[in-house]
């Protein structure tokens, strides 16, 4: 029970932080948005996904995953 309410307490301090902020909200808004973008921007153009292009099925994709993990 004591861990349940330190993590409580430790909770509690974040939540009434982030509602206290002004321009701190602004920023971690503006912070988080950018980086939602930069992420959907590098899986769409720099990480296509390999595997669907190259294999037909689940079972070759499955295949080519476990052999590339053994070598």
């Amino acid at each position: 029970m004591k861990i349940k309410d330190s993590a409580y307490k430790v909770w509690r301090f974040y939540v009434d932080g982030f509602r206290g902020m002004t321009v701190g909200r602004s920023l971690w808004l503006l912070i988080l948005a950018k980086l939602a973008i930069f992420f959907l921007i590098l899986k769409l153009f720099f990480f296509p996904n390999l595997l669907e292009r190259d294999y037909d099925n689940d079972a070759d994709r499955a295949r080519a995953v476990r052999e590339n993990l053994t070598r």
